[in-house]
């Protein structure tokens, strides 16, 4: 249902953890864009979802912010782009 396709982590002691993961969704004609930001890297995730490149649909941006009101579609963008993070 979701495909991610490019996804990166930072962070730093002033901002903590900031994320940028680019993904489709299965049957959505346009790409996403969601930026995750979080002090301790823990349950405490902010997020802002836009379009990747060019506006879609209202009702798809909508439906896409149902579905990450599940936690196993949020974490799998959280988990994208943690792995990125240097060890």
């Amino acid at each position: 249902m979701i495909e991610i396709l490019k996804a990166s982590m930072e962070h730093s002691k002033e901002d903590g953890y900031l994320g940028h993961v680019e993904f489709k969704v299965e049957g959505h004609e346009h790409p996403y864009e969601i930026t995750l930001q979080s002090t301790k890297g823990k349950n405490d995730w902010s997020y802002a979802l836009h379009f990747l490149s060019e506006s879609g649909k209202e009702e798809d941006i909508e439906a896409v912010e149902e579905l990450l009101e599940e936690d196993e579609h949020f974490d799998l963008l959280v988990n994208a782009a943690r792995e990125t993070l240097a060890k």
